[in-house]
């Protein structure tokens, strides 16, 4: 992923860019057609015949533009509709930046820059704000599990890893389960703890890739992946699923979740330390953001202190 980072009065910008290595490129988008093309095209998405129209040109001359585009990789099919009993193909804009590199040279370093996770975090953390609320499970016995939660504490270290985001300070970030109420559940949310201890998660269990299972015949719960379908037991497996909102349209859940502490503790880390590797999806199907990681105590001192990615 390639990013191009703007220095601006306001602060740093940056905006997802296409890196390309071909020469004519450049020649095609030079051209005043082609241009216009791309800039309908990033209002919305078009099919030629609505191009040639928007921008009166013959559509000829439009879908030679078209073609050429999607060739290089600037515009591409997003879908096709049904149109004088034909299919038209309706395309969208790749980036609306191009990044040509003339030649290697040593790169600048500013660990400031992080505009990968800064999109991946989206809408969690908006224009460096916080855009959700915090869910972490009651120390109270409560729910239909009547479990008090223990591992409302690990949402500190998500607490640590996401202020480095954030320009504005948001108190208090987070509520116990017990006290969301309508208006909560139409904001974006980040749960922290599996359905056991935490009633929000547990309402949200059936539509997650990863979700988790109790069976009254083992008198235990399990974590069970829908997308490798194993199920698993070990008390320091965690989960980790970002899906949207069943509660409101538009909106997004990310979990991060074990059957107890050390699962979520686990979780957590995983987040925290390698989101990188959490954004790749996961490893059987990369376009789902659910993980199962294991926790690890390496220098074992009964604290999990890493983590490796199981799926």
């Amino acid at each position: 992923m390639v990013f191009l980072v703007e220095e601006t009065a306001d602060g740093q910008r940056a905006y997802e860019s296409l890196l390309v290595n071909q020469p004519q490129l450049l020649n095609a988008i030079s051209n005043s057609t082609a241009l216009r093309i791309l800039k309908e095209l990033s209002e919305e998405p078009m099919c030629v015949m609505d191009l040639a129209r928007k921008i009166r040109e013959h559509e000829q001359r439009v879908y030679y533009h078209a073609r050429k585009l999607e060739k290089l990789g600037l515009i591409k099919v997003v879908r096709t509709e049904a149109r004088g009993g034909a299919l038209a193909k309706i395309y969208s804009p790749i980036s609306s930046v191009v990044s040509f590199k003339l030649f290697e040279k040593t790169p600048i370093k500013d660990v400031r820059s992080r505009a990968a996770e800064v999109k991946f975090l989206k809408p969690f953390i908006q224009d460096g704000r916080l855009n959700s609320i915090i869910v972490v499970g009651s120390p109270d016995p409560h729910g239909r599990y009547k479990a008090p939660a223990s591992d409302g504490y690990c949402a500190i270290d998500l607490c640590l890893f996401l202020g480095q985001f954030l320009n504005t300070l948001t108190i208090p970030c987070y509520k116990l389960d017990t006290q969301i109420r309508g208006d909560d559940l139409e904001r974006n949310m980040l749960i922290i703890g599996g359905p056991k201890a935490n009633i929000i998660s547990d309402r949200i269990n059936k539509v997650l890739p990863v979700y988790f299972d109790y069976s009254d015949e083992l008198l235990e719960w399990s974590i069970v992946s829908s997308i490798s379908k194993t199920t698993y037991r070990e008390k320091h497996i965690g989960a980790i699923a970002r899906v949207p909102s069943p509660f409101h349209e538009g909106r997004e859940v990310l979990i991060l979740a074990g059957k107890g502490f050390r699962g979520t503790k686990a979780s957590v880390l995983a987040f925290v330390k390698h989101v990188k590797d959490v954004m790749k999806g996961n490893s059987i199907n990369p376009n789902v953001i659910a993980k199962v990681v294991q926790g690890i105590d390496l220098d074992s001192d009964g604290i999990v202190d890493e983590v490796e990615f199981i799926e």
